[in-house]
């Protein structure tokens, strides 16, 4: 059932990437997956790119628009017309006219962005002008930590979670939920009050673990911290059990069974369509990861990272891109991961967070490698929200940002009403990403990698986005950002060439 399942779900893409073949045969169209953990700034992202883009923003490591050859961006209409369409207008209105931060990604949306250029070959520009569509593909990154269990039984799902709750970390988070796992009996009559407890404790549990106090990151199921219109359906109404390894298959009627199968359900109606729709029609991919929140979190925030960093690549399908492969089985060739909120920090650190960002996906990385994909690591922020000063404290001269924080923020005692501009240190990253690491070969990618013990000794605020100035003709200029150009040439340059 299984392989026949896969063979029907191949030969569905098949003819998605052939009918995607058929309409780009005019003009070419190159599919980008925007994705990150809550937080990571994936709508800020996409908007800052099309903002820039369209408007002519400074992006001098962006080859076709420093060498001129690009001659316009504007946005039409996406040929997916059963995905929502990301809504820039809204988005750039609340960056540059209300100076506040979008709303955060909570389904797939989608929006096409074309961009008229000259080639740099000679030859081609005797053939006229060219023109790519890019479509801009958003989704929440918590989505792909889901795509794994579609390896995985319900037994091994539960074996999984469970271990993870009972971590030294998560333990006492978790301890509502694993008392109310330990009062259950898979093997007892199924009962749908008992079946919606234990879901709402997994989810409390879950919810928990994402707070700003943990910043935890491997937190599947997905859909549980953000359901939509699923919101109470029975597939979203289940929880890991005690399920001992020589159990055998669940007793029909039992609780066990009843778990078992919504687990199923979900899979079948939530994990598939979004692999089968989306994630498996992707050219390319960039990977949005707040670093920095973890590490303001602690150690056990950073460990958790790296291995949902390394769950989320693992669900990827890396590999050189042809025109056949394109169709026959469509692979991601370019992967970027960058780290984002870069202009917290002053530039002097932004190599230490690349460092440690590399640090994080080292074994991702060469995974993608080995499979023909070209992946990259940078430090960015989409909108630059601070500017570069240098304060005295104590005679010494330190490195420091302005900027204006966000109403309510507070720091050593003193609250902000988001209209005053300060100037702070933000504090040193190690300059050895290695000293957050301490390697323990027993630990399992379940549990995560032990680390140091202590907090970094970084000190964050969360600042509005800037005010933006206008040219003597009343135009607005766009979004500052740091190497939005670098990821753009990254990303979708050779599209361009």
């Amino acid at each position: 059932m299984n392989t026949l399942t896969s063979l029907t779900e191949e030969t569905r893409l098949t003819l998605a990437n052939l009918a995607d073949a058929a309409t780009g045969l005019t003009v070419p169209s190159l599919r980008l997956g925007v994705t990150g953990l809550a937080r990571s700034g994936k709508t800020v992202f996409l908007t800052a790119l099309v903002h820039n883009l369209v408007h002519g923003g400074r992006l001098p490591l962006f080859s076709a628009s420093a060498g001129r050859r690009m001659t316009s961006a504007y946005l039409q209409p996406q040929p997916d017309d059963a995905v929502p369409r990301f809504d820039y207008e809204a988005h750039v209105n609340a960056l540059v006219r209300e100076r506040i931060w979008p709303d955060s990604t909570r389904q797939v949306s989608e929006l096409r962005l074309t961009i008229d250029y000259e080639s740099a070959s000679f030859l081609y520009r005797k053939l006229g002008p060219g023109r790519l569509h890019v479509d801009l593909i958003d989704y929440p990154g918590e989505w792909l930590l889901d795509l794994p269990l579609l390896g995985k039984d319900f037994a091994a799902f539960s074996t999984e979670a469970l271990k993870r709750a009972r971590a030294e970390n998560r333990s006492g988070i978790a301890a509502p939920f694993l008392n109310a796992v330990a009062g259950a009996d898979p093997g007892g009559e199924d009962n749908e009050q008992a079946a919606q407890e234990l879901a709402a404790h997994f989810k409390t549990y879950l919810a928990a673990c994402r707070a700003d106090a943990h910043a935890l990151s491997m937190l599947p199921p997905g859909r549980f911290l953000m359901p939509g219109d699923l919101d109470g359906s029975p597939a979203l109404t289940f929880a890991p059990l005690d399920v001992p390894a020589d159990a055998g298959p669940a007793r029909s009627g039992t609780l066990r069974a009843m778990m078992e199968r919504r687990y199923e359900s979900y899979k079948n109606h939530v994990v598939r369509p979004f692999f089968r729709d989306h994630f498996a029609r992707l050219d390319r991919q960039i990977v949005l990861v707040d670093v920095l929140h973890a590490l303001n979190a602690g150690p056990h925030a950073i460990a958790d990272l790296e291995v949902a960093l390394s769950e989320v690549l693992g669900a990827f399908r890396p590999g050189r891109r042809s025109w056949l492969s394109s169709i026959l089985a469509r692979r991601i060739d370019r992967i970027l991961f960058a780290a984002t909120k870069a202009d917290h920090l002053h530039s002097a650190d932004h190599d230490r967070l690349e460092a440690i960002l590399k640090r994080l996906v080292t074994r991702a990385e060469e995974r993608a490698r080995f499979k023909g994909a070209e992946v990259d690591v940078l430090a960015m922020a989409a909108v630059r929200a601070t500017r570069e000063a240098t304060i005295k404290h104590r005679g010494e001269e330190l490195p420091a940002i302005l900027g204006t924080p966000l109403p309510g923020e507070r720091m050593n005692g003193d609250s902000y009403d988001g209209n005053t501009e300060i100037a702070m240190f933000p504090g040193d990253l190690p300059q050895n990403p290695e000293s957050l690491f301490r390697k323990d070969e027993s630990v399992s990618e379940a549990t995560g990698p032990k680390i140091r013990k202590g907090k970094s000794n970084l000190q964050f605020l969360r600042f509005r986005p800037p005010k933006l100035d206008t040219t003597a003709e009343g135009l607005t200029l766009s979004l500052p950002h740091i190497r939005l150009d670098r990821a753009l040439e990254f990303l979708i340059g050779d599209g361009l060439a």
